[in-house]
């Protein structure tokens, strides 16, 4: 599963990629298109950050119910073949 989201820049309208362990509150990050800095902060009005913020959240959560999943497997595995 690929970790990263899109983000949309406010001022020129490109959309690149962040990895979104790292988008949360507090993160800024540069626009590699027109430089600008983007704040990702809950309490700002721009709709790009709380969407980014938003999609971030719920992808760090799907990623560490995927990995709970592998853990579960893996201990399942281990009982099998210790049990047999």
């Amino acid at each position: 599963m690929d970790d990263s989201i899109s983000i949309k820049c406010k001022r020129c309208q490109c959309t690149f990629r962040d990895r979104a362990r790292r988008v949360q509150s507090g993160y800024s990050r540069q626009c590699p298109s027109c430089e600008v800095v983007i704040f990702f902060e809950e309490h700002v009005q721009d709709a790009n950050v709380i969407t980014a913020l938003l999609d971030a959240r719920n992808l760090r959560r799907a990623l560490k119910e995927a990995e709970g999943m592998k853990v579960i497997t893996r201990a399942a595995r281990t009982y099998d073949r210790t049990s047999t």
